[in-house]
């Protein structure tokens, strides 16, 4: 067996109201169904803003800002690694609509508990919100 692959992964902690945007996987999608902070794969050429602000305008059709990273994890799944970096973003244009997503909401952070959430997406929050 050699070494298993890393995924370099950034998502957005965007912040509205008191509620942060998460999204729902497509039912087809790795981990379907299960809920995430909005974000996706890091291509080789790409900063990780520049990745960030490509993958939330093509799966919400919305512009962010990116800011300060605020929290990483590396989550071994069974046959590759995920680093994921978590940004603190702000909606910069536009209202999302669900174009490469299930689905999407906008919840408060007691709410997070009652959406099943990808575990790579899980550790953050628990880091987070201080329950790591």
């Amino acid at each position: 067996m050699g070494a298993s692959q890393t995924i370099r992964v950034v998502a957005g902690v965007i912040g509205r109201d008191g509620s942060y945007l998460i999204t729902q996987r497509r039912p087809g999608a790795v981990l379907p169904l299960l809920w995430e902070f909005p974000g996706g794969r890091v291509e080789a050429t790409e900063s990780d803003s520049q990745a960030l602000l490509r993958e939330v305008r093509h799966r919400l059709g919305v512009e962010i800002a990116v800011g300060q990273l605020i929290s990483f994890v590396s989550h071994p799944y069974e046959r590759y690694t995920v680093d994921l970096y978590l940004y603190e973003c702000t909606l910069a244009a536009g209202e999302p609509a669900a174009l490469a997503v299930n689905d999407f909401r906008w919840v408060t952070s007691s709410q997070f508990e009652q959406y099943p959430f990808t575990p790579a997406d899980e550790a953050s929050m628990n880091k987070l919100l201080g329950m790591g």
